[in-house]
């Protein structure tokens, strides 16, 4: 073996053969570094590692063959392969074509700045990497797994992708959704449990009419055949006293946050706006209740984010800002602002106003009336979450319409065929128990 150095960029997080033989082949050009990618590397391109870095870290500084682990927090590696000058970077062959190439061409012209050299070995045969992420996801979780999940995004994604589930199936198809595009796998990072939806699938209106036990009932469906992170609507919160026992519930089930609204009285949809009742609580009665929360909670992962509420009663920016400054003095761990304005200009300078004075505090946005922009827009405002709040149910319900329609119209179903899924297809929806 020669003295030259050998790098090798892994994820590390399922071990299969293919990367013992990328090792293997590094191991005979050198002395073998890999650069392990961290979390905020790998959520940039993939799904988020079921295991966290220092794990992943022990578990690849003991296979044979390597001799140094150190972090890497790009899928390139640039600042690592300037600073240790490999003569070489092995890698599959596979991403000479697939959504990495272009990575392998920035590599290669880093590594020319001193005579280093691309190695692409053969991709080992009989290794399929969705098979894989599938087995990762079937892994399962824990309670205290998808609680610590949304805390790790956020630390690690600069902006995460949440969509409302209100059922089983509504929680499966948002946890296996995702795209393959030039920049890596897009997929939703979190699920959010609306009060609106929740309470509209079982036929109530949405004045917080379904209490926590029955509500849980339901997240429980969608926990038992899901993984990822849920953030729960908690509406007003209710009574501080109440509001506790809410914390300590959603906690022990492995939710990660908790997001409450600052109005009191009969809680009605903030996108009415100003055309109904919008009263807004006290701001020390709401830090009170904030306050009430995070002294309940057990684990420091738990979230309790306050939703401001002044712009859809008709207050100012500046009067959102007072409140926001107030909440997270009382403990609030993110900020919420809401808005029913379909030009976004609101929420636009909300955004710029509290980044300069909190640059790390998350920032949540429901950009439901002012939907024209991307999200690569809202996180250059400052958002680090961005929940679609009512699309799945808002999607289901006129689907449904117009086939008990058609079927009332034809006096049979054969017309209504087009319009469903085959009964095999929904059958292999679920998978079967093992």
């Amino acid at each position: 073996m020669s003295g030259d150095l050998v790098y090798v960029t892994m994820v590390g997080d399922v071990v299969h053969p293919g990367n013992l033989n990328i090792i293997s082949e590094a191991s005979k050009r050198g002395e073998v570094m890999v650069g392990l990618l961290t979390d905020k590397a790998i959520v940039m391109r993939e799904h988020p590692p079921y295991l966290d870095y220092e794990k992943r870290e022990i578990i690849i500084r003991n296979i044979k063959g390597v001799s140094k682990v150190v972090p890497q927090d790009d899928w390139c590696g640039e600042d690592n392969l300037r600073r240790y000058r490999p003569r070489y970077v092995v890698h599959g062959d596979d991403w000479v074509s697939n959504s990495l190439s272009t990575v392998r061409a920035r590599t290669i012209e880093v590594l020319a700045e001193w005579g280093g050299e691309v190695v692409d070995i053969p991709y080992t045969h009989g290794i399929n990497a969705s098979v894989v992420n599938t087995a990762r996801r079937e892994f399962g979780t824990t309670p205290e797994l998808r609680l610590i999940a949304l805390r790790r995004l956020v630390e690690s994604k600069p902006l995460i992708r949440v969509m409302e589930v209100h059922s089983g199936i509504s929680g499966l198809i948002v946890e296996h959704a995702e795209i393959e595009k030039e920049d890596g796998l897009h997929y939703f990072d979190a699920m959010w449990s609306s009060s609106l939806t929740d309470s509209t699938s079982k036929g109530k209106p949405d004045i917080e009419a379904v209490d926590l036990t029955t509500r849980m009932q339901n997240l429980s469906n969608i926990l038992e055949c899901t993984t990822k992170p849920i953030i729960y609507d908690g509406d007003t919160g209710g009574k501080p006293e109440h509001f506790v026992f809410t914390v300590r519930t959603l906690e022990r089930n492995g939710i990660s946050a908790v997001i409450i609204e600052d109005k009191v009285g009969l809680k009605r949809n903030s996108l009415y706006g100003t055309s109904v009742e919008q009263t807004l609580a006290p701001v020390q009665d709401f830090c009170d209740k904030i306050h009430a929360g995070k002294a309940a909670q057990i684990t420091k992962e738990f979230m309790i984010i306050a939703r401001l509420e002044s712009l859809i009663a008709g207050h100012s920016v500046d009067e959102a800002m007072e409140r926001a400054r107030a909440y997270i003095s009382a403990g609030a761990d993110g900020i919420m602002i809401h808005s029913k304005e379909k030009s976004g200009r609101d929420i636009k300078e909300f955004c710029q106003k509290f980044r300069l004075e909190y640059p790390k505090v998350p920032l949540v946005l429901v950009p439901t009336t002012y939907n024209q922009y991307k999200e690569s827009e809202l996180a250059e405002w400052g958002a680090n979450i961005v929940i679609y709040a009512n699309h799945m149910l808002r999607a289901a319900y006129p689907a449904m319409v117009k086939v008990a329609n058609c079927i009332l119209e034809n006096e049979r179903s054969l017309e209504a065929n087009d319009l469903c899924m085959p009964i095999k297809d929904i059958l292999g929806l679920i998978p079967e128990p093992r």
